[in-house]
């Protein structure tokens, strides 16, 4: 692929605006340069704890479509969230586009960013998928439980740790009686309208994948859930992760063993509770070990990234990682493998 610069042009006015206050989510106006014409765009700040960093991530709408520019500040490899979509493509669950580029604003190298596709209503029509309603999980509030993660009081709405990007009204309802009855239904009830409202093959697919690349905050907050629009069945996109292949979302080197294979939600509770949903499960993983999940598989990917971007890092003056621990990322990943695959087999055993 093609390396690329990304050049927005903001006046200061916009700018002195956009500065003003970082958790604004109003968009201020700029252009971005595309084949030495200036198209207008809308831009603003996004992410949670980054905004407060040194090196912001951006949110940009070009022509209807939005894209995300994230400086990736904690992770030293920058191809975390990168690499974590390329492995769910592979094991058949739609996921955000990405590329790395350069972003210049003003004239001014702003260093290497990834380039995220949104998961808007352009993705859906991208992929051909017919899309009735679309939440964000938006913080870990989002188990599809009954009860708050931090105090265990019972939620005020069980819409909390969602926000809504497509759909009405009636699609909110829609969601908050989907969560009640995957918690008061029981049983054989519970299994059939588990198989009428869900996709279970997708929501296992999308917990495999959670579950291999180890992101801890990837089953409570961090993924997209929609409805389909002609099969009426909940599906699963993840989001954000930058938290995986043994480093936390702080950057922080983690233990391979931090994530159980059964995942944290009620709604994976309530699913690997029926045998029959849970071998399923079981033969997924197993596949996955064999076929995706392997050094010979992804130690190439990740030096076609790394090698990508190594030139440019290295020039890089923004980021906050020393050199030596980026050239040292690889091997970081390619450990986490091997660990993370016994891991996983010791678990099937008992699973």
């Amino acid at each position: 692929m093609e390396w690329v610069t990304r050049n927005i042009i903001i006046s200061p006015k916009q700018f002195e605006l956009l500065q003003k206050n970082v958790w604004s989510p109003n968009y201020v106006q700029a252009y971005m340069v595309i084949q030495g014409k200036r198209e207008l765009i809308k831009l603003r700040y996004r992410g949670g704890h980054t905004r407060e960093y040194p090196k912001k991530s951006y949110e940009i709408v070009l022509k209807g479509k939005t894209y995300h520019y994230n400086a990736e500040y904690d992770d030293p490899s920058m191809i975390r969230n990168a690499l974590s979509f390329q492995f769910f493509q592979w094991i058949g669950v739609p996921s955000p586009k990405t590329r790395h580029c350069l972003l210049k604003i003003n004239g001014y190298n702003m260093g290497v960013y990834l380039e995220i596709e949104a998961v808007d209503k352009a993705f859906f029509r991208k992929r051909g998928i017919a899309v009735q309603s679309l939440f964000y999980a938006v913080n870990d509030n989002a188990t599809f439980g009954l009860y708050n993660s931090d105090s265990q009081d019972k939620k005020t709405s069980l819409f909390q740790g969602y926000e809504r990007v497509i759909g009405k009204q009636t699609d909110v309802k829609q969601l908050k009686a989907f969560i009640l009855k995957i918690n008061t239904l029981k049983g054989k009830q519970l299994s059939l309208y588990l198989d009428q409202r869900l996709d279970i093959d997708n929501y296992l697919r999308w917990l495999a994948g959670a579950v291999f690349t180890g992101n801890y905050d990837g089953f409570d907050q961090n993924y997209a859930v929609y409805l389909h629009k002609t099969r009426f069945k909940y599906r699963m996109i993840p989001w954000d992760y930058e938290g995986t292949w043994g480093r936390n979302c702080y950057g922080k080197q983690i233990g391979s063993d931090l994530v159980k294979v059964t995942g944290y939600n009620e709604l994976t509770r309530s699913l690997l509770a029926f045998p029959l949903i849970r071998k399923k499960y079981k033969n997924l993983l197993n596949h996955i070990l064999k076929q995706h999940f392997t050094v010979k598989k992804i130690a190439p990917v990740v030096k076609l990234m790394i090698s990508r971007i190594s030139p440019h890092i290295h020039v890089d003056s923004t980021r906050k990682w020393a050199l030596s621990v980026f050239d040292g990322e690889p091997d970081l990943i390619r450990s986490y493998i091997i660990e993370r695959r016994e891991i996983i087999k010791e678990a099937l055993k008992k699973l």
